[in-house]
């Protein structure tokens, strides 16, 4: 497995990472536990989580800690704090919140540590001041050891960025941000901006929550069991349009003329583009990490990647 710095971070993480927003959600402790195992046994050294990934059947971060064990000390393990969640834990960024969020999550993750603490989404209601101060405090008390964003703006990331320095307080090393061939908004001001400042970009929903698998086909039955399957509605033809199909058939060509498939493409064409330093991929089986960890060989060439830009581009 590929190892790849985290921006210019101290931090090395798998070029694959483990998503585990499905723990808790879509599979239980005991479906959870190979999932981590197998992740562990292919090298994937990067285990993304969030406080606000809960459900009645209990929650990612408290599986993640219990199926990692004595292995935690092996990986890199990231969590987030600012989403609501429906127990009454964290709520925006505030200190409050951020202060009482870290312990709860060390706590469930059974840790002494976080390697990256990100705040989930952006606070219009703190002052982003207040919310670095407070993860610059956790990392000189030695409870998280580099922060990131996630799903900021570039002109957020940039305002951070410049707060950080004026009042010398720890800054973004790195976005978690929705990336994937078929929305390339990134592309436009978040790389460029990541560039200059040297972070890391932690791209999430590579496969387009599915529609890059290959499995589905326009115009016949959604297949059993699969995430747009059972969530469509939720998405509201975010994935599944008219606008996409026809790119994901050009792309599921491009790769079989290769010898390639489509989740192959989907990985590889991540590992190639600026910045990307770990893929958030998420999976509910073990067979489906082994299939992630795969696809992300294939090195794309000069001329493939510029095809795949005229395939990609939308209006």
């Amino acid at each position: 497995m590929e190892q790849r710095y985290l921006g210019n971070s101290g931090l090395r993480v798998s070029l694959v990472g483990l998503g585990c927003n499905n723990f808790g959600r879509r599979i239980d402790y005991a479906a959870s536990v190979p999932v981590v195992h197998k992740a562990l046994d292919l090298g994937i050294t990067f285990f993304d989580t969030a406080d606000s990934y809960r459900s009645a059947i209990g929650g990612s971060e408290e599986f993640l800690g219990r199926a990692l064990g004595p292995r935690r000390k092996d990986i890199v393990l990231a969590t987030k704090v600012g989403m609501p969640v429906e127990d009454g834990g964290s709520r925006g960024a505030s200190r409050r919140a951020i202060v009482a969020g870290v312990d709860a999550s060390l706590r469930r993750l059974n840790t002494d540590w976080i390697d990256l603490y990100q705040q989930h989404q952006l606070d219009p209601l703190t002052p982003i001041e207040e919310t670095l101060r407070a993860f610059d405090d956790l990392i000189r008390a030695g409870k998280v050891r580099y922060i990131g964003c996630s799903n900021f703006r570039a002109w957020h990331v940039v305002e951070a960025r410049w707060t950080s320095n004026a009042q010398g307080l720890a800054h973004f090393v790195s976005c978690q941000n929705e990336y994937s061939l078929l929305t390339r908004r990134p592309d436009r001001e978040l790389i460029p901006m990541m560039q200059a400042y040297g972070m890391g970009l932690l791209p999430y929903y590579p496969l387009a929550s599915g529609l890059l698998t290959g499995k589905y086909r326009r115009n016949t039955q959604m297949p059993e069991g699969a995430r747009l399957t059972i969530h469509g509605a939720r998405y509201e033809g975010r994935f599944i349009n008219d606008a996409n199909w026809p790119i994901v058939e050009r792309l599921e060509t491009f790769a079989e003329t290769r010898g390639k498939t489509l989740l192959e493409l989907a990985f590889s064409w991540l590992a190639a583009r600026p910045c990307v330093s770990s893929i958030i991929a998420g999976a509910t089986k073990p067979e489906q990490v082994d299939a992630n960890v795969r696809a992300a060989g294939w090195v794309l060439t000069a001329d493939e990647l510029l095809e795949i830009d005229r395939i990609t581009a939308k209006d």
